[in-house]
């Protein structure tokens, strides 16, 4: 499709639905886990599962699937975090009412040796959330997943997960206990901490929320002032649930910002460094921009055109402090869209144009590098898809249109009172 035909509507439209499809495809019907990625073998990723939670209501509202089938897919998988194994064990799923970053797509239990992961099992409780606030008609099974949806978030100890610190630790193992560095620097945990403070059961201490914002790093990047975090994720996957705008906490007050208006300038700073493309990557260009956490080519070095360029696997790439080998995620680019609506879709117009084979079918890949050699102008180009990168395209495409999540959440208990405590006023509150 010739996409410079195709009205702004419809052209978010195509990609938004294509997004939502990764998780019909990567989905297991028997516990509604989700894969990580499409690759074969892929273990299920504890927040895209949450993503996918949250995508459900808006399938719904978009006629993509019934209710009874979005009701029924979301049962499944809150049944499953509800009656999976937790305890201290090895191939447990879960402890204290977190869970394993990576599961089992078949078994459910942990997958890869990996961490009991905080951040992600609060971006999974999100899309929990999500679903007790959408579901809310009087049926058995609605009624059941409210129910659960409590349950799964009042079960968590928000308390246990800060180990002897004030701030939350990043994870835990168990054959090694608590990682030894917590949440230091802007990221994408406000989620955390906002679900943390509100908890019925084992709350936060609201100094915790305090004693976070106090390793902020704010600067001046281009003359433009913001609160700095390199990859562009940190500025989106909070967002995803919470409406920032007009929001300010203690922090945010002091800066005469909030943190709505800190992404828009993280977008100015990203789209600043793509124009002005310091380490000349092919493909920067204000219309080509956006350095996130996503998919690389691999580790290596190589000479290209007379310059030695390295380059990585999986990273968190970011904007201007790097690292930085030439990769974009586009993904992250088009989830831009709430926060700069004509620079996103200029860039997605682009990435169609210059890049048709990349795009012809309306599913973003994880990263892309035209710098590296490849068997077209997009260079190196991710194998398969992410189910993050997926989950935020649909999540945020639909705040900038009809914003759905964003309205169902301000209803949502826990989000308004952990603002609160948090030191949140205005906007919305």
């Amino acid at each position: 499709m010739n996409d410079a035909y195709e009205s702004d509507e419809a052209l978010i439209e195509r990609f938004q639905r294509a997004a939502f499809d990764y998780f019909l495809q990567e989905y297991n019907p028997a516990s509604g886990l989700v894969a990580d990625t499409s690759r074969a073998g892929a273990p299920a990723s504890i927040a895209v599962v949450g993503f996918a939670l949250a995508s459900y209501p808006v399938a719904v509202e978009r006629a993509w699937l019934t209710r009874a089938d979005a009701a029924a897919r979301t049962l499944v998988t809150l049944r499953f975090f509800w009656n999976s194994p937790q305890g201290e064990e090895p191939n447990a799923t879960g402890f204290k009412g977190f869970y394993y970053h990576f599961l089992d797509m078949q078994s459910g239990t942990r997958a890869w040796q990996c961490e009991l992961s905080l951040i992600d099992s609060s971006l999974l409780l999100a899309g929990v959330l999500t679903a007790g606030a959408y579901f809310g008609q009087h049926t058995a099974v609605e009624n059941e997943i409210r129910k659960l949806a409590q349950a799964l978030y009042e079960r968590v100890d928000w308390q246990w997960a800060r180990g002897d610190s004030m701030t939350v630790r990043q994870g835990w193992e168990p054959d090694g206990g608590f990682f030894h560095y917590g949440w230091e620097g802007y990221s994408e945990a406000s989620i955390l901490y906002v679900l943390g403070l509100a908890s019925p059961a084992h709350p936060l201490a609201p100094q915790s929320y305090g004693a976070w914002t106090a390793t902020y790093q704010w600067e001046n990047i281009y003359d433009c002032e913001l609160l700095y975090a390199g990859p562009l994720f940190i500025h989106q996957f909070s967002h995803i649930w919470i409406d920032f705008r007009g929001l300010q906490d203690d922090f945010m007050r002091e800066k005469g910002s909030d943190y709505f208006e800190n992404s828009r300038r993280a977008i100015e700073v990203q789209r600043e460094f793509a124009r002005r493309n310091p380490h000349d990557f092919k493909g920067y260009n204000e219309r080509c921009w956006g350095l996130s956490a996503n998919d690389g080519p691999g580790i290596s070095t190589r000479n290209i055109d007379g310059i030695e360029r390295h380059f990585f696997g999986y990273a968190a790439r970011g904007v201007p402090f790097g690292p930085d080998d030439g990769t974009i995620a586009p993904a992250a680019t088009l989830a831009s869209l709430p926060f700069a609506p004509e620079q996103a879709l200029e860039a997605l117009r682009e990435f169609c144009d210059r890049y048709p084979r990349m795009t012809r079918a309306s599913r973003l890949p994880s990263g892309f590098n035209p710098t590296l050699p490849g068997t077209g102008a997009e260079g190196w180009v991710s194998e398969g898809y992410f189910g993050l990168d997926q989950g935020v395209i649909v999540l945020m495409l639909e705040n900038h249109r009809s914003g759905l999540i964003w309205k169902l959440m301000r209803d949502c208990p826990p989000i308004g009172a952990g603002l609160r405590k948090a030191g949140f006023t205005g906007g919305w509150l």
